[in-house]
């Protein structure tokens, strides 16, 4: 091995720099300038599962101040101080969104529907950005048969429409949780909403899903909503939050929706209760029941709020869970 000292490097370094600024004829060297790409690429990842092809399709992540009260059962600087760990700009949380996208083979299947092209120009690019991406990845919103919702939220719902109000999916069919239904589109319970929060809640679902009251089908848990996908009761962030299995063949992975949110916060610390958990002591023991039921499938898990892809394994760690994230597979 040849043992270079620091004053060989620095002289060969201006000797490569004197020499790239002259050519044989003592003429300067142009270089073309190549102008910065200013847009992010798309953001799709495929994976599959059996026989069925599946896609990760990336809606954006919004940062954001953190609010006094995300995390609700301890202070604030505990909650930054998770989020300092986890990288996330300083004061700020970062919270990412991705529906999935499976293909059946018969059924082109959403679910969830992520922020909506309304909010793409408001956040700058930022979120809004499922239609694309499915485009990006070869899909026409037209061809997609079933969009299922999870739940509720805006963050999983506004993408049913464009920014004019019409449909993005006109030719699918649109599943809802019943549980899920019955809460939202209930007058005692918009009655009832105290919080800001729950009354935005309300309020967007009933602009959502205003004129579509009698074209959505509801599901209830245990039960396929489409071929090998299956509903599985997880409540607490909403009353009728639901999470699914995708099996084919002897292949299943878990898709858990909002089972936690970000998962640097609440997989890591399965007793914080985030600010969107509608029953919060339900919402810690659903986290619990799903993710020792995952650890000891060693099953694949799909995260909403997980770090694009969103594709990943769930570990035991004393009473705590970590996310262990799937390698990035070139081929599907």
């Amino acid at each position: 091995m040849t043992d270079l000292s620091r004053r060989q490097v620095l002289a060969a370094a201006a000797a490569v720099g004197a020499a790239s600024a002259l050519s044989p004829l003592g003429l300067s060297i142009a270089r073309a300038a190549v102008p910065a790409a200013g847009a992010q690429a798309p953001g799709f990842y495929r994976y599959k599962v059996g026989d069925y092809e599946c896609t990760s399709i990336n809606d954006g992540a919004r940062t954001f101040p953190m609010p006094d009260k995300f995390v609700t059962n301890l202070p604030k600087e505990e909650a930054l101080a998770a989020a300092d760990e986890a990288y996330m700009p300083k004061g700020m949380v970062t919270v990412p969104f991705n529906p999935q996208l499976i293909n059946t083979g018969s059924k082109l299947v959403l679910i969830d529907t992520g922020n909506g092209v309304a909010n793409l120009e408001a956040s700058k690019g930022a979120v809004g950005r499922t239609l694309q991406n499915l485009v990006a990845a070869g899909v026409d919103p037209k061809s997609i048969d079933i969009v299922v919702l999870s739940h509720m939220h805006g963050d999983h719902i506004n993408g049913i429409r464009l920014a004019d109000g019409a449909l993005a999916f006109p030719n699918a069919e649109l599943k809802v949780p019943a549980k899920e239904w019955e809460f939202w589109a209930s007058d005692d319970n918009v009655a009832k909403a105290q919080s800001d929060l729950m009354k935005g809640n309300f309020a967007n679902f009933k602009k959502v899903f205003a004129g579509l009251e009698g074209k959505v089908t509801k599901y209830d848990w245990d039960n396929e909503v489409a071929p090998g996908i299956t509903a599985i009761g997880t409540p607490g962030h909403t009353p009728g939050h639901t999470s699914f299995a995708v099996a084919s063949g002897n292949a299943k992975v878990l898709i858990q929706s909002d089972v936690t949110n970000i998962p640097e916060f609440f997989l890591r610390n399965p007793d914080w209760h985030v600010m969107y958990d509608t029953d919060a002591e339900l919402a810690q023991a659903t986290r619990h029941k799903f993710y020792d039921m995952a650890a000891a499938e060693k099953a694949t898990v799909i995260g909403f709020h997980f770090q694009f892809p969103s594709v990943g394994h769930v570990e035991k760690n004393g009473s705590t869970y970590r996310l262990i994230p799937a390698p990035w597979n070139p081929v599907i």
